[in-house]
């Protein structure tokens, strides 16, 4: 992304955090650092909070398991002999069906945004890390009305669904709590992006309403006549 600079809250930041965090651990099974990470993690348990019990569920959780078992467990999940437990794709959930035109459209809109491929990436672009990675990017670097577009376009409509099936995968023991974790953070996202779209102007830089503008200003225009030309 080409960004200008911006200036970033610390909860935008703390959002960006998490999504960088789901992208790592459904990427591949999670690093003995980042076990370690988590395991390490303080949290308030006095708060009651859904969110403050998931991260307490996947910080009791990263004691438990090594990287090594966790290479079983994610396979099994995600690849399996022949098939996974679950598709990680936007596609499949929008369309039941892998390569759709929700991936087209995505990878149109990730080129619009200065987003590249990278040539070593194997899994499509709708990959459920990937759209975590973007918009840990986004929440960052892009202003609102863009992050508000990019996650109900490619997002919004099918990751709690998501993160339910991963919860009840047969394999699920450390991703159950992975699972939590998401589901607890994409619905305080939900909230987020709501009061988003309630705080964005209707005429903001490329919504709907200042494209039906430009169009209306540009079928309204006058051609100059031919004394003008000459003057």
């Amino acid at each position: 992304m080409t960004e200008l600079v911006r200036e970033v809250s610390e909860n935008d930041q703390l959002r960006a955090d998490i999504y960088q965090l789901l992208a790592a651990l459904l990427r591949s099974q999670p690093s003995a650092e980042l076990l370690q990470f988590l395991a390490n993690l303080e949290v308030d348990a006095k708060d009651d909070s859904e969110m403050t019990k998931a991260w307490l569920s996947l910080k009791l959780a990263a004691n438990q398991f090594t990287s090594e078992q966790l290479e079983d467990e994610y396979f099994n999940i995600f690849y399996g002999v022949g098939s996974g437990e679950i598709m990680p794709y936007g596609s499949w959930f929008m369309t039941g069906s892998l390569m759709d035109k929700p991936l087209a459209l995505l990878r149109q809109d990730l080129q619009q945004l200065g987003f590249e491929r990278e040539e070593d990436v194997k899994e499509p672009e709708d990959h459920v890390a990937a759209l975590c990675e973007v918009m840990g990017t986004l929440i960052l670097e892009a202003p609102g009305y863009r992050q508000l577009a990019f996650y109900q376009r490619h997002i919004g409509s099918w990751i709690e669904r998501f993160c339910t099936n991963l919860a009840k995968t047969p394999s699920a023991a450390f991703y159950a709590t992975v699972a939590q974790l998401a589901k607890s953070f994409f619905e305080v996202e939900a909230n987020e992006f709501e009061q988003l779209q309630l705080d964005i102007p209707v005429n903001c830089p490329g919504s709907e309403a200042e494209k039906a503008e430009a169009e209306k200003a540009e079928a309204e225009k006058i051609e100059p006549t031919t004394s003008e030309l000459a003057s």
